[in-house]
């Protein structure tokens, strides 16, 4: 049953795309859709946190459009149909999974991890010439940074423990409070992104998602600061005319009521 609910949502995308179809469909290429294939990244992670299955279920639907439609413009070029994608998706995975599909003992992840990027280092030929190679330009800078630092660990260039990492980070906390005396916007922007990247660095020791953790905070923040705008509200009070003082209580306020159970 599967198969016929895929070929029928396939058809589906044929049919809107095709003539008497929907215009806006009919109008979308490969570099229109890169925006809605990324929103529809984060909105599958937001049903993954709020543990919602439904909302979950429908966002996977959603995300799951973004493959349909680019393979129905490709199929529409003549470079590839939406089969083909399937067939390479799993050659891949049989590919990589030589343990599990042929005669290769792995015991742990990270030795799977180490060969999986062999296995792609040797699928990629001479393409990748760098250990550092194969990360999207466009991936989020946290993100970014944290499989950069993966890559470079791979292959040796690594902190032994996390003392020292914690160390590099108030190295470059204290590189840039040199650095702001000077006002040197420049050597600022430098800095920072120096200590951002260090910090980077201590979350993957300590096992901490980095670009996790900051959305955690901002969705922290946001819920805090709403109390204090919905409460002020409540009293009447425009937020540009609260104090500081009253808007700290509020704050922390918020902070307590979080930790009730």
């Amino acid at each position: 049953m599967s198969g016929e609910r895929f070929e029928r949502a396939m058809g589906i995308m044929r049919r809107l795309r095709g003539p008497g179809g929907c215009p806006w469909d009919a109008e979308q290429g490969h570099d229109s859709l890169k925006r809605y294939l990324i929103e529809e990244c984060y909105e599958v992670v937001e049903a993954i946190d709020k543990r919602d299955d439904p909302l979950l279920r429908e966002e996977l639907g959603d995300l799951l459009l973004q493959p349909l439609f680019h393979a129905a413009i490709a199929e529409e070029r003549g470079a590839f149909t939406i089969d083909d994608v399937l067939d390479t998706l799993a050659d891949k995975l049989v590919r990589r999974h030589p343990h599990v599909f042929g005669d290769q003992e792995i015991r742990t992840s990270d030795e799977q991890v180490a060969n999986w990027e062999k296995i792609k280092k040797e699928e990629k030929g001479e393409e990748r010439k760098s250990a550092l190679s194969g990360v999207p330009p466009h991936m989020p800078a946290l993100m970014k940074a944290q499989k950069i630092t993966e890559k470079a660990a791979r292959v040796g260039f690594d902190w032994e423990h996390t003392d020292q990492v914690y160390a590099k980070v108030l190295e470059e906390l204290h590189e840039l409070e040199e650095t702001m005396a000077s006002r040197d916007q420049e050597r600022m922007e430098a800095e920072l992104g120096d200590l951002l990247f260090a910090i980077v660095n201590l979350g993957r020791f300590l096992a901490v998602n980095p670009e996790e953790a900051l959305r955690k905070t901002i969705d922290r923040f946001s819920a805090r600061f709403g109390h204090v705008e919905e409460t002020l509200h409540s009293r009447g009070i425009q937020l540009k005319d609260a104090t500081l003082e009253e808007m700290e209580a509020l704050w922390d306020e918020a902070k307590t009521l979080e930790s009730r159970p």
